[in-house]
């Protein structure tokens, strides 16, 4: 299978370099050009492979992938480091999902001998587990010399069972809570309403001492609060707008970034974490699980943001703009003022950008007005956002959640 996709890619070359030159695509041009096949056919076949591919693997492709319930578009295609995409699948994924516009899974496969990438794009009913899982078992089963179509095959495959076996093996040996002993459960019972029970008697004498006869107290006006029900209907409210905000701009920045033309030295480095930073925000956003993850993706827009408009500047030979970062405590809260600040935190110094007002909580020895976590302030979890502060103290934020760190 391999030996024929070859010669055929050869034979493709060699037929190219007797033809007139042509214009290269843009990226823009390549991944429209993309999306328009995929809106007919959810199975894109670079021509350079099509004769190699026998039509009987291609529709067990589609099948497959019909089968699972969800849009699926596979994309097949030669990867170099001259092509529009630079030889990246994470930039084929980022501008043909911005071009197409529509949910689904989209993966892509070099079949020359690259290894299947994937992203799910406005799915929530796709655990990534599963999808991380799918695909290395289906290059294990298929092994690592199979075609394209046979690995893509595979993975669906394994996507459409019920359940696959875990990825790590470790996790089959975690004791689930219904292998505790019986005595175990029993006696956190008792335990329980040993306490509930001090509890009720203790509340009784305060209630009992308060109401005495002859003791004359000054009445107290309960404080205002928000009921928890209304305060949590405002936080979904807050979460489903900035989920709305940073989707738009996510999809006007990702056009913009089609529209960039080749480049090379600091442009091209630019260019590639704007990209990186891009795609890292989508995956983020495409998963969110509660504000925090939302407020991630948001940051890594505007580092996206920052890396666009300085391969703009370096494209028009002028200097970039130095644009502050957002503050760590709470990005919400805007940029930072003045220089990064030293924070102190069990012997540790760490050095953060944060806004004027959390500035000047810290300066009279008050708590910031932290962006809020599960339990607390969120840099209280141990998530890659808390672990980074959203990336003040972390090189490079998109490239560990490429990885899929923030969701250890």
């Amino acid at each position: 299978m391999k030996t024929r996709v070859a010669l055929t890619v050869l034979l493709t070359l060699l037929v190219s370099l007797t033809a007139v030159p042509a214009r290269a695509q843009t990226p823009a041009e390549r991944s429209r050009e993309i999306a328009t096949a995929l809106a007919k056919d959810p199975l894109y076949v670079d021509p350079a492979y099509r004769s190699a591919l026998p039509e009987n693997q291609l529709a067990d492709v589609r099948a497959k992938a019909k089968a699972l319930g969800y849009p699926v578009y596979s994309i097949v295609l030669p990867l170099s480091p001259s092509d529009p995409f630079r030889g990246e699948e994470r930039n084929v994924l980022t501008l043909v999902i911005d071009a197409l516009g529509k949910p689904g899974l989209y993966v892509v496969v070099d079949g020359g001998g690259h290894f299947p990438w994937y992203e799910a794009h406005s799915l929530p009913q796709v655990d990534d587990d599963k999808l991380r899982a799918a695909r290395e078992r289906a290059l294990d089963d298929t092994g690592y010399d199979a075609g394209p179509t046979e690995v893509l095959s595979k993975m669906y495959d394994l996507l459409a069972a019920p359940e696959l076996p875990a990825a790590n093996p470790t996790s089959s040996t975690r004791p689930s809570s219904s292998d505790e002993p019986e005595e175990e459960s029993s006696a956190g019972l008792i335990a329980l309403i040993v306490g509930l029970g001090i509890a009720a008697l203790v509340g009784l004498g305060l209630v009992i001492g308060l109401r005495r006869p002859g003791v004359d107290r000054p009445r107290r006006e309960k404080p205002f609060s928000i009921p928890p029900h209304v305060a949590a209907t405002v936080a979904l409210e807050r979460r489903r707008r900035l989920t709305r905000e940073t989707g738009l701009e996510l999809t006007k920045l990702g056009s913009e970034l089609a529209a960039l033309p080749a480049a090379s030295g600091d442009e091209l480095r630019h260019q590639q974490a704007a990209l990186d930073a891009h795609h890292a925000a989508r995956k983020v956003l495409d998963s969110s699980e509660d504000l925090v993850d939302v407020v991630g993706a948001m940051v890594l827009l505007d580092k996206a943001r920052r890396e666009y408009d300085a391969a703009v500047a370096v494209a028009a030979g002028r200097k970039q703009d130095a644009v502050p970062e957002l503050c760590a405590f709470n990005p919400l809260h805007g940029r930072s003022a003045g220089r990064p600040t030293q924070v102190d935190a069990d012997g540790t110094t760490l050095t953060l950008p944060l806004c004027a007002e959390c500035r000047q909580a810290l300066k009279q020895g008050k708590a910031p007005a932290s962006l809020p976590g599960d339990d607390g302030p969120y840099w209280h979890g141990d998530d890659l956002w808390a672990r980074t502060f959203f990336g003040s103290i972390d090189d490079d934020l998109a490239a560990a959640v490429s990885r899929g760190e923030y969701r250890s």
